[in-house]
């Protein structure tokens, strides 16, 4: 089963797909992981990474894209993907649907976890510190938070339409969460 799991910075992709990797033995696709990766590898795609992170951006889709191919065409992972914060942009979701296709493979449900604002800055200055990630001071935070709003708009549009697709309300507790994802599995 292929998840996508949607939603701003801080509405709690990561820990859902924790749950869902567990659940159905899968395998979590963090674009965020994988661009921070290539960041601590100080590789010259995570140079171009942190100047777009830095700046409050989104990673150019090419390079996040190029990146995830080899996950989408592993075999040990296929039909096994949770996809946490992919895509992000029209672009990235229309190669998801090529990549999948090209790999004999579909989007079995779409969840997008939807978190105003002031409720995705409480979160994020909590995560600040219990995790000490970098990325998760408040200017660049509300720039994300920002610019995922103003991106994922036609990404939201693309995928409502689809009957695998359902909005869960984000600001409730984590076991809510989960409770309402687990009633949309069919396993």
């Amino acid at each position: 089963m292929n998840i996508i799991l949607f939603g701003p910075p801080g509405a709690g992709k990561g820990t859902q797909a924790k749950y869902l990797v567990k659940k159905l033995n899968g395998f979590q696709i963090s674009t965020g992981d994988i661009l921070r990766d290539e960041i601590n590898k100080d590789t010259d795609i995570g140079k171009k990474i942190v100047n777009n992170m830095n700046d409050g951006r989104f990673v150019d889709d090419e390079i996040v894209n190029n990146l995830l191919k080899k996950y989408i065409f592993d075999p040990s992972k296929r039909q096994k993907l949770i996809f946490d914060g992919y895509p992000r942009s029209l672009s990235q979701a229309k190669n998801l649907d090529i990549l999948l296709k090209s790999s004999n493979q579909k989007i079995d449900l779409i969840l997008f976890l939807n978190v105003n604002k002031e409720t995705i800055l409480k979160r994020i200055q909590k995560r600040k510190i219990l995790e000490k990630r970098l990325d998760d001071d408040l200017n660049i935070i509300i720039k994300r938070y920002d610019t995922y709003i103003e991106t994922t708009k036609p990404v939201l549009d693309y995928y409502s339409k689809n009957s695998n697709f359902h909005e869960i309300d984000g600001s409730t507790e984590i076991d809510k969460i989960t409770s309402k994802i687990e009633g949309f599995l069919n396993v």
